[in-house]
């Protein structure tokens, strides 16, 4: 049972393909699907994990693996189908890469990066699923209307924005406490 979160993160995952396959092939009641359920299993793995005990070395990276692969995909689908700006898209994949950059060289130049979630981590989250939602909705409906999708588009920005250098500060922040840890013991 403890694995339950892990094999949610990991059909989220399996769930990229098919869903920028139907975003491709304009499949909109499938792209509205399957992209709801890959949004429900985040915020599905994550309580199950926290509710029960359930969570694992390997769920703390699975989880904002398949996020970052989730989000990054159909960001990219978007924009490159033209139901999202690119500005939008490039902002939000941006922001993972310096992030997954930040946590690399951290790793290698001062061992595991031992971190969780920020609040505004999980705001931003939250906010580009809602907005990718939303896009994806007005795609096939019409419905939310322009000037909603662009406000949703400035939360994503503010919190993409808040979020990334909250995480830049934090690894800088972490990298000087150990800096300055080695040279004491030296």
């Amino acid at each position: 049972m403890r694995h339950i979160p892990n094999l949610i993160c990991l059909l989220r995952i399996a769930l990229i393909i098919p869903l920028v396959l139907a975003m491709r092939d304009g499949e909109q009641v499938l792209i509205l699907v399957l992209f709801s359920v890959a949004a429900v299993s985040d915020a599905l793995d994550g309580y199950l994990a926290k509710r029960f005990g359930w969570s694992s070395d390997l769920g703390r990276f699975l989880d904002p693996m398949a996020d970052k692969l989730l989000l990054v995909s159909v960001f990219i689908a978007a924009a490159w189908l033209d139901i999202a700006p690119w500005w939008v898209a490039a902002v939000a994949v941006a922001r993972d890469l310096i992030i997954a950059g930040g946590a690399l060289i951290y790793r290698l130049w001062f061992g595991p990066l031992h971190g969780r979630p920020t609040v505004i981590s999980k705001i931003n989250t939250g906010a580009q699923i809602a907005y990718l939602l939303a896009v994806i909705l007005a795609s096939a409906t019409g419905v939310p209307p322009r000037e909603m999708l662009e406000a949703l588009a400035l939360v994503v920005l503010v919190t993409t924005f808040a979020s990334g250098i909250d995480y830049v500060s934090r690894f800088m922040r972490r990298a000087n406490e150990h800096i300055a840890a080695v040279e004491q013991r030296a």
